[in-house]
């Protein structure tokens, strides 16, 4: 059951782990200087002395972070990010119309190598002779002409590998980048929403005491 703590919105708690529900705007660790160090790690830490970070999300984007309680689940959940035991589900709404071309709506996949555009920090860039292999499968939501259908195409995304930024530039890298994005969209893009809309709504992992699959949702807040 969700539950509001300490100004935290909690998914799910036990002794190993903690997986809250981080809003648009809220760093998921500190920043660089004084003014960026209330972060969701920090309120976790607040309330779970033994939180520790395993993953994160950008600032702007909103959704399910996962901390374990411990150096032992910490080592343990990260092994399970390596070994690409978890799977995380996104929702975007992207700018133009973006069709699918399998007629079932099948899954499709963007292959893109990034790295960090060093020149121009904390931008990534696609980049096929040095950059790290970055795969991204997407397909149209089951809603895609929702509330959002005027401005753009609403995505369900999975991001296989882990790269930073890697939604937000394989999307710019095929003609939509998401609304709202404030390092990949353009000023018109960016201006069709107050934020940006990329929100990581699933989260599925074995748990690292009792192997049992946890599966965990957030609603999508646009």
């Amino acid at each position: 059951m969700n539950t509001a703590v300490d100004e935290l919105h909690l998914v799910h708690e036990d002794d190993a782990l903690i997986v809250l529900d981080k809003p648009s705007g809220l760093l998921a660790v500190p920043g660089r200087g004084p003014d960026k160090q209330d972060c969701l790690s920090a309120r976790a830490q607040a309330r779970w002395p033994d939180a520790l970070i395993v993953h994160r999300l950008d600032m702007a984007t909103s959704g399910l972070v996962l901390m374990a309680r411990g150096l032992a689940m910490q080592r343990a959940l990260s092994m399970a990010f390596e070994k690409r035991r978890v799977h995380k589900r996104y929702t975007a709404v992207v700018a133009g119309r973006l069709a699918n071309p399998d007629a079932d709506n099948g899954w499709q996949t963007i292959d893109l190598p990034l790295m960090i555009d060093w020149m121009n920090r904390p931008r990534s860039i696609v980049h096929h002779e040095m950059g790290k292999p970055s795969l991204t499968r997407w397909r149209l939501a089951a809603d895609d002409q929702g509330a959002h259908g005027d401005i753009g195409t609403r995505l369900e995304l999975e991001p296989v590998t882990g790269r930073t930024h890697q939604l937000r530039v394989h999307l710019q890298a095929i003609g939509h980048p998401i609304v709202g994005d404030p390092l990949y969209a353009s000023e018109a893009q960016r201006a069709l929403a107050e934020r940006l809309l990329l929100h990581a709504g699933g989260l599925t992992l074995p748990h690292p005491v009792s192997g049992d699959t946890l599966e965990l949702h957030s609603p999508c807040p646009f």
